[in-house]
């Protein structure tokens, strides 16, 4: 069985329809720019038009970049802050006709790594974070998942945290993988801290050079390894929510 999952970043709108037995892409991804600004009726266009892409009826599942409650957007870090208190999941299910999850872009990507990917069979507690935009956090304890943990938005030296260890942030001020895998130590040592993961699993679509900057993270006493379903961890989670969700 295979259902449409949509994962909404801060830079792209990307979905693609998943067999949910392997996780694996039943036709080629699409994806479309975030719409600036990002408003909601934007990107609940957006959404639409991959939606229709694809074509279906069945229920979708969406990924969002912040705080997910039943269905209601609390917060939008690397989105228009107009989507704090929208009811996500309505908006969707309007604009594409279908039956619509909404939840958490790293809980989703967390799901997958968890039945699917680098987290499957781990004991204790795993950490997945997607580096991206910003950084998204997920939290199981013995596979059962705390969501909306929002690590991302720790305090590091004054600042918000994926401020200073985003994948973008490397980008924007391109610092070489050395440089930036000492950012990583500190935020990663300061989380065990807190929480002493077993397993720590880091995602996003930098996770396919995970070879150039895993090896220089220092300090950290958890294992630490790469996604296993990189980048398509988000569409391949929100699929496995809408399949649960269903009837």
């Amino acid at each position: 069985m295979s259902l449409l999952g949509i994962d909404i970043g801060g830079s792209g709108v990307k979905g693609a329809p998943v067999d949910l037995a392997t996780g694996a892409f039943e036709a080629e991804r699409m994806r479309i720019e975030t719409p600036r600004p990002s408003e909601p009726k934007a990107v609940a266009a957006a959404v639409a038009q991959i939606t229709a892409h694809f074509g279906g009826t069945g229920p979708v599942g969406v990924t969002f970049p912040g705080v997910v409650l039943h269905g209601v957007t609390r917060t939008a870090a690397n989105l228009d802050r107009s989507w704090i208190g929208v009811d996500a999941a309505a908006l969707f299910g309007e604009a594409t006709g279908r039956p619509v999850s909404v939840l958490n872009d790293a809980d989703a990507a967390g799901i997958a790594e968890m039945r699917l990917g680098a987290g499957r069979g781990a004991q204790g507690t795993v950490a997945i974070f997607t580096l991206g935009t910003g950084i998204g956090s997920a939290l199981f304890t013995e596979g059962v998942l705390l969501p909306n943990t929002e690590f991302g938005h720790l305090e590091l030296d004054g600042h918000d945290a994926e401020t200073r260890a985003s994948a973008k942030i490397r980008e924007d001020e391109d610092l070489s993988w050395d440089k930036w895998a000492h950012r990583l130590s500190v935020y990663l040592r300061h989380v065990e801290k807190l929480i002493s993961p077993t397993l720590i699993v880091l995602g996003g679509g930098v996770s396919r050079k995970a070879d150039k900057f895993i090896p220089l993270i220092t300090g950290v006493s958890a294992p630490i390894v790469p996604a296993a379903l990189h980048n398509n961890a988000g569409i391949v989670g929100a699929a496995m929510v809408a399949a649960a969700a269903r009837p």
